[in-house]
């Protein structure tokens, strides 16, 4: 069995956890060299609002740009060693991209399904790396509906958010890598920018896995879920008690990647958050854009809006009393801003 001091000595990618991930053979592991990205201490920042203990999980720095690439390179492995050559998927952007990307490496035909409104680089990036793109008028809904009509024409593997198990144990190693990184302890509270929730599943798995492990004591992080006004059926869930969301109606969000009207699991997300005694907030599109450029200037971050998103969040979170001063909070920042350039300031 493998030890914390044998980690050490290994290549710092998720692979260092090779032993708790699902691929049999390594011949099928198909990789780009993502994981174990940075957890950085906002000290400036934090100083700023009062949290001296704040760290930012930095994802952009994964092969593709985004914490896609996690779960993706464990997906697209596990249909390498199926026997697949076509894999599909619904996408508002990154997830498409990494799917291109680790298709690419493993010499199999991806079929991305974007809503046709999605910022041009992702989809200039999805055909830079060889797929198959079709764009759908609407909602990642609507790119999942289409999807699911056209993959039956040919034999492949769906997927889609949590349709299968393999995406989940790719994003499950943030939580190796956040309880690694801060010397296996875990965080007081962790803010994650929730679309379809994937993240706090997986982190979630992780903590129980490493408890399992005799590598941590039963102590979890309170989970904080951040989505923006404009799309927040799970923020709206919470608030009124119930268990699972309502499909919401005209989404709209500069965070693109948090445009999920209905998560596949969002049962288990409002679970999840209730059960540490966590909390769902809802930040405005301006509080995202102020929080991008205030990260910037401070830390010299450049974070995604689904990033922002959490910074924005840490105000709110504060007022209601859920995080106080001498908490280790740790807060993540999904993909590059640098795929974002429409919102960078010109001046």
């Amino acid at each position: 069995m493998v030890t914390k001091t044998a980690l050490l000595s290994r290549p710092s990618t998720l692979w260092r956890y090779r032993e708790f991930l699902p691929v049999v053979r390594d011949e099928n592991i198909v990789t780009l060299g993502e994981g174990f990205t940075p957890l950085v201490h906002l000290r400036k920042f934090g100083a700023k609002i009062g949290l001296p203990n704040l760290w930012l999980k930095e994802e952009a720095l994964n092969p593709t740009g985004s914490f896609k690439s996690r779960g993706l390179c464990l997906a697209v492995s596990k249909a390498k060693e199926f026997g697949f050559t076509n894999v599909f998927l619904p996408s508002a952007g990154n997830a498409g991209s990494a799917l291109a990307a680790y298709a690419a490496q493993a010499g199999m035909e991806a079929h991305v399904f974007l809503p046709a409104d999605t910022p041009e680089i992702f989809k200039r990036e999805i055909r830079t790396y060889g797929a198959h793109l079709v764009e759908v008028n609407g909602t990642i809904s609507d790119a999942a509906k289409l999807m699911n009509e056209m993959k039956n024409q040919l034999a492949g593997f769906d997927l889609s958010t949590l349709k299968e198990p393999y995406r989940v144990e790719g994003k499950k190693t943030l939580g190796y890598e956040i309880a690694e990184q801060l010397e296996w302890t875990l965080p007081d509270v962790i803010v994650y920018p929730t679309g379809g929730g994937t993240g706090i599943i997986g982190m979630w798995k992780a903590f129980d896995e490493l408890e399992t492990l005799g590598w941590i004591g039963p102590e979890r992080p309170r989970m904080g879920a951040v989505q923006p006004v404009g799309c927040a059926p799970i923020v709206k869930a919470w608030e009124q008690g119930k268990p699972e969301s309502e499909f919401w109606k005209g989404s709209e969000t500069i965070a693109t990647g948090l445009r999920v009207p209905k998560a596949f699991a969002d049962w288990l997300i409002l679970k999840i958050i209730r059960d540490t005694d966590g909390m769902a907030v809802a930040v405005s599109e301006d509080e995202i854009l102020k929080a991008l450029n205030e990260l910037a200037k401070t830390e010299g971050v450049l974070a995604c809006p689904e990033g922002a998103a959490t910074v924005a969040a840490l105000e709110h979170l504060k007022r209601k009393g859920f995080i106080s001063s001498g908490q280790t909070v740790v807060i993540l920042n999904t993909a590059s801003g640098l795929k974002y350039p429409e919102h960078l300031q010109l001046a």
